[in-house]
């Protein structure tokens, strides 16, 4: 972009006195139901006879194997030749299309003259193609807000639930974010969403988005506008899919030379999506692959390209904050602000996903094969990468297994330049054999280049050998916030929400909140004498007393729990050894005893592996056991089941396993992050910034987990249950002023003594 605009300056300080450059310009075209104006800014004016619009374009192809301007470069210049001939008076007028390559500044032109006839007669072309769609958002936004304005709430309020729509409005109408600790039961999908579509229907904003980060999170966003529906709402909303997963091709390549599906997609999409807008209201995966199918259209940009016809839209993260995957439909420039609200689901996601995504690694041995690559082919490219190696081998040589780089200024230059050679060769060979892995280390670079661009005092930059050997650079954005905010700020209010959002001041320090910005904490509206909470005094996971006689002593406590009731229990550990290790003690002494069932998750697990552990607490799913079960036991009619899953992963928070489904966790450990580079970095740089780092590094992200896993026990107003937290730890004031106001009560026990605590709970129960 700097080098297109450095170019545009350039050509058009060239060009002399009669040269108008960056020229407003509009139309107003006059319907009965309302007016559309149309409006851009031309490169160039140029008083010749007659007067030419010139429009200028930077490229890194060769201009030489051009043949013509590009159909949409044209089509731009003959809407201003269009807007100048009719607010002048012209008869006739010319266009030039200006085209100059950035790296060698050659200039090629392409010209052509219309009679203002012509002109006209095109443009009322595009305009009566367009009518339809204009047409169709007025009449659709008129029965939409009409549709709001008689919505009312779909339940009966559940207590605090009223004061909590009324939170999310208000800090809509003041343009604000919001910081929402609500515990499980509270309704938070529906306490967000409804008062964010009221204030759509008083034009307090204009589109949600609704941004998660998980499927089944998004699942229940759907689910709620659906409910919605049902009660009289028009709202049209779509989910979006990620390009890998709804690609039609087995592994996604968008070249018309390989998807038919992307060959003259252009062509068909107008029809597609109009098709599909008249079809109905939500716009599902399956419904936009089946309108892609019907009318052999990309599927991927087909739900993209709904989304700007949809009030609601259901997304990732990626969708708003990724800086290369963000909708430029909607963010393209940057600067661009919305009238949309954007609603955060399991918020504490969000800080570890914004660190990923606002960070970039280069590998050193990546260049090398990639120079023997494009060795044959390109000599010009293999003579950068060779450079950009040597920056890279001065790094290495001096790191001593871990090193923070205090300037890279050298290297950024010679990527800078790799990457222009690159882009010129991916325009000038599209039929080279080496082309994808060129294509791929190209983006690779494109991301470290634009991440530099952000890099300032919330980032760290460092050198370390990985656990292979291989060297590489980092650009490590240890606090998020600023890129974060900015994200949030191109709308004019965020809601971020989760069921465990504490300390809430440490989540909103690091997810872009400001002083003036609003927290909430809701109260759970469950009864807590349905839940035992049980602190453990005399176990624990700390890497000192890993032993086998401290396994025996955990396998003792889930014993002593499961043999209390039969029923579905999960047990969380810090990681997949320690599980194994404890798993083998109960197995041997305790689970025929117990009569217990036992699931492991695996290290890997795809998606059908997934749904058959789940499936399994929902009593359903035996068919798929032999692929996650690890014992065949002889069991009684009446049963246990026992999964053994890992503290942080994917069993431990977004899933919704209600009633008998699940009766207890037990958590081994307070899921602190294991020791590592990044974590230390972590450490030492909030330590240098007043706060504790042990809290911001491993204490509060080890807690989070601990929260989510606990969790998921108690799902409805009828569920009983038990949590168990088993380490010592848990007993020091540092970890309980961590918790909820809901494990306000809770009871510290023993091995000797928690199976009489159990079976005296369910006793009151039973």
């Amino acid at each position: 972009m700097a080098e297109g605009s450095r170019i545009h300056r350039m050509i058009q300080r060239r060009m002399g006195s009669g040269y108008h450059a960056e020229v407003s310009m509009k139309c107003r075209c006059e319907f009965e139901e309302y007016n559309l104006l149309v409006e851009g800014r031309a490169d160039g004016v140029m008083d010749t006879d007659p007067v030419t619009i010139d429009e200028i374009k930077g490229t890194y192809r060769d201009l030489g194997r051009m043949k013509g301007p590009d159909p949409v470069h044209l089509a731009q210049a003959k809407c201003y030749a269009h807007f100048y001939a009719r607010e002048n008076g012209k008869a006739e007028m010319k266009v030039r299309m200006t085209y100059c390559n950035l790296e060698t500044e050659e200039i090629r032109y392409f010209e052509s003259a219309y009679t203002a006839a012509e002109l006209e007669e095109w443009f009322g072309g595009l305009i009566r193609e367009y009518r339809k769609w204009a047409d169709d958002e007025i009449a659709w936004k008129q029965r939409r807000q009409d549709a709001i304005h008689g919505m009312a709430f779909p339940f009966e309020y559940r207590e605090g639930q009223k004061e909590l729509v009324t939170h999310v409005y208000h800090t809509i109408c003041h343009r604000k974010k919001l910081f929402l600790e609500a515990p499980t039961g509270v309704g938070k999908t529906i306490s967000t969403l409804f008062p964010s579509i009221k204030a759509v229907g008083e034009k307090k904003a204009d589109r949600i988005f609704y941004l998660t980060a998980k499927t089944v999170t998004a699942a229940v966003a759907d689910d709620t506008f659906r409910l919605l529906r049902e009660g009289g709402l028009h709202f049209r909303t779509v989910t979006l899919t990620a390009r890998d997963k709804i690609c039609f091709l087995e592994e996604a390549e968008c070249n018309p030379e390989a998807c038919p599906y992307a060959k003259g997609h252009y062509d068909r999409i107008n029809d597609a999506l109009y098709d599909l807008l008249t079809s109905g209201e939500h716009y599902s995966r399956e419904e936009i692959e089946a309108y892609a199918r019907k009318h052999r259209v990309c599927p991927f940009e087909l739900g993209l390209d709904l989304s700007l016809f949809s009030d609601g839209v259901i997304c990732d993260y990626n969708y708003v904050f990724d800086p290369h995957v963000y909708l430029r439909r909607f963010f393209g420039d940057g600067t661009q602000k919305g009238e949309w609200i954007f609603l955060v689901d399991e918020a504490h996601n969000l800080l570890e996903r914004g660190r990923e995504m606002y960070s970039a690694t280069v590998y050193k041995e990546d260049f090398l094969a990639l120079k023997r690559t494009v060795k044959a082919y390109d000599g010009r490219m293999e003579k950068h990468l060779e450079k950009c190696n040597r920056e890279l081998l001065l790094l290495k040589k001096e790191c001593d297994g871990f090193r923070i780089v205090e300037s890279i200024d050298s290297f950024i230059q010679a990527m800078t330049r790799l990457s222009g050679v690159i882009e010129e060769y991916l325009e000038n060979h599209d039929d080279s054999p080496v082309r994808r892995e060129v294509l791929e280390f190209y983006f690779e670079v494109s991301h470290f280049l634009k991440i530099w661009e952000l890099v300032d005092e919330k980032y760290v930059i460092y050198t370390e050998f990985d656990e292979e050997g291989r060297f590489f650079l980092k650009l490590f954005n240890v606090d998020p916030s600023e890129n974060l905010r900015a994200c949030m700020d191109r709308g004019i209010s965020s809601i971020l929400f989760s069921a465990t959002f504490l300390p809430i001041q440490y989540y909103k320090k690091l997810l872009g909140g400001q002083e003036q910005d609003y927290e909430v904490y809701a109260r759970s509206v469950f009864d807590p004498e349905k839940k035992a909470l049980f602190l453990s005094g005399d176990v624990t996971s700390k890497y000192s007393r890993r032993s086998e006689a401290e396994y025996a002593s955990i396998a003792d406590y889930i014993h002593s729990i499961v043999a209390r009731r039969h029923g579905n229990y999960m047990v969380f550990f810090p990681s997949h050894s320690f599980l194994r290790s404890v798993f083998e003690k109960y197995r041997e002494a305790y689970a025929d005893q117990d009569g217990a069932e036992c699931l492991i998750q695996e290290e890997y697990m795809n998606e059908e592996m997934r749904e058959a552990f789940l499936k399994r607490f929902e009593g359903n799913g035996e068919c798929e056991l032999s692929k996650v079960i690890h014992m065949e036991i002889e069991v009684e009619e009446e049963t246990s089941l026992v999964g053994f899953c890992v503290l942080g992963g994917i069993f431990s928070e977004g899933i919704d396993l209600k009633r008998d489904r699940l009766i207890g966790a037990i958590i081994v450990g307070t899921g602190l992050p294991q020791i590592c580079t990044e974590r230390e970095i972590l450490k030492q740089y909030f330590d240098g910034d007043g706060e504790d780092g042990f809290d911001f590094a491993y204490r509060y992200p080890g807690m989070n987990k601990v929260l989510q896993a606990a969790g998921r026990v108690i799902r409805t107003a009828e569920d009983v249950g038990i949590v168990a937290l088993l380490d010592e730890r848990f007993l020091q004031r540092s970890y309980q002023r961590l918790f909820p106001r809901e494990w306000e009560r809770f009871e510290v026990v023993s091995a000797r003594t928690v199976a009489a605590r159990v079976e005296k709970f369910w006793n009151d129960w039973l």
